[in-house]
């Protein structure tokens, strides 16, 4: 099948790699030129394991290829993928701007019947907006559909969830469409369940908001278990055990971030709005990841003497989370913007996400690696749960640090032990340890 992909971000990219990779024609459309340079040498604009691998060897198999064309790449194609950008407004709505753009990108362009497919994650009613832009900028009277079909993806475990999911969804105005889309992904055999185009919308902000209800849960928890003596890591194993709770995102930390949660809840909080509802519980949620990381630094300063002025604090971990460089609503840029509004000198690591941080924070300390991160350190922040730091020769870290105070934001390491190694050691939920020797 002819396939034209419109953005070449996370989800863009991702999609139109595994669909050329299941053998369809693909043209990736992205009106930034220097990423589709970057892409037609092989370089890619975002960081995802196994991607750059798979796009070599879809474009040196000619199934994938990359443009600037909108108009050729649409009149081309039968599926017109929509998977650009809608980042928050500070109403807390999203931005429709660039799906408008593309809608009217799409009407011009517009030759045959085709089937638009809105990927982007869009509120309710987008798949109408999207119909009426195209039917009144098209200038030939060509039928076509709008469907629904809202990604589920993970950053860093994008390509697997693509190709695994753990459902398909299609939001389809009636059956013959629907089969239409369900065709393309029926080599991955997933379970795939149609709706029409609004329950669709709805279902990827609601699966959003209640993953990070759930996150929230968790850390509200860990205040509790902080105050009483518990530890979280224990009251969460036991909760997941349950089937019907379940394991998966019920972590205490420092909060979720990135491009999904917070805006996808900030949106899904204005649509009850906008229709009448007063969705108190969703608003609570976002609160408690708000406080989040001020609490975590609010114990910090306790512990660092009062006040962060004239301290060096090593971070280790910058993007939002692991296996990615993102760093679209990283705690890492809350918990260093505070500390250098307080007047602290900050050292910073992350395996990947430096140079994306560098554009944020020019005036930190850089280093080459978690060692050089926390020598001459009044504390070490953990703030991304990267592997490479669950391995650290931690005696070594101690011995560099000039106060061997360690804030562990995501529970990376045991109390017990870090004690024994001689570290005044925090962290969220569990009771603090303080050096044995």
């Amino acid at each position: 099948m002819n396939i034209c992909v419109v953005g070449t971000g996370y989800v863009g990219l991702v999609t139109g790699c595994v669909f050329s990779d299941l053998g369809n024609d693909v043209v990736c459309v992205d009106k930034n030129p220097e990423k589709i340079a970057m892409l037609e040498r092989g370089e890619m604009p975002i960081y995802e394991p196994g991607l750059e691998e798979m796009v070599k060897r879809n474009v040196e198999d000619r199934r994938l290829t990359f443009t600037q064309d909108l108009q050729s790449a649409v009149a081309h194609a039968e599926v017109v993928f929509i998977c650009v950008g809608t980042p928050p407004l500070p109403s807390g709505d999203p931005d429709m701007t660039y799906i408008q753009e593309v809608a009217k990108g799409i009407a011009a362009a517009l030759n045959r019947y085709k089937v638009i497919v809105t990927k982007s994650t869009v509120p309710v009613g987008t798949g109408n907006m999207v119909r009426e832009i195209i039917e009144t900028n098209r200038r030939r009277n060509v039928d076509f559909d709008v469907v629904s079909n809202p990604e589920f993806l993970r950053e860093g475990s994008a390509i697997k969830d693509t190709l695994e999911p753990d459902r398909i969804v299609i939001g389809a105005p009636n059956q013959v469409v629907a089969m239409k889309i369900l065709e393309l992904y029926a080599p991955l055999e997933r379970p795939m369940i149609i709706t029409d185009v609004a329950s669709a919308e709805m279902i990827k902000y609601a699966s959003n908001a209640f993953l990070a209800t759930k996150i929230s849960f968790s850390n509200s928890i860990a205040c509790i278990c902080e105050a009483v003596g518990a530890d979280v890591i224990q009251v969460i194993k036991g909760m997941g055990l349950d089937n019907r709770i379940g394991s998966a995102f019920l972590n205490a930390g420092l909060g979720y971030g990135g491009s999904c949660f917070p805006k996808d809840s900030s949106a899904l909080a204005r649509t009850a709005e906008k229709n009448g509802y007063d969705f108190k519980l969703l608003q609570a949620v976002m609160d408690v990841n708000k406080e989040q990381a001020v609490r975590f630094m609010d114990r910090l300063r306790v512990e660092i003497g009062g006040s962060f002025k004239g301290k060096t604090i090593g971070i280790l971990g910058l993007a939002f989370k692991p296996n990615t460089d993102d760093m679209r609503d990283a705690k890492s840029v809350e918990i260093i913007g505070k500390l250098l509004a307080e007047g602290a000198d900050v050292k910073a690591y992350d395996p990947i996400a430096i140079e994306n941080t560098r554009q944020i924070f020019p005036q930190i300390c850089f280093t080459r690696n978690a060692y050089e991160a926390a020598e001459e350190t009044d504390a070490v922040i953990v703030v991304t749960e990267w592997n490479e730091f669950k391995l650290l020769n931690m005696e070594r870290v101690k011995s560099s640090m000039k106060t061997p105070l360690l804030f562990d934001g995501r529970n990376i390491y045991d109390p017990l032990k870090m004690s024994r190694l001689g570290f005044n050691y925090h962290c969220v939920g569990r009771p603090s340890t303080v050096a044995t020797r």
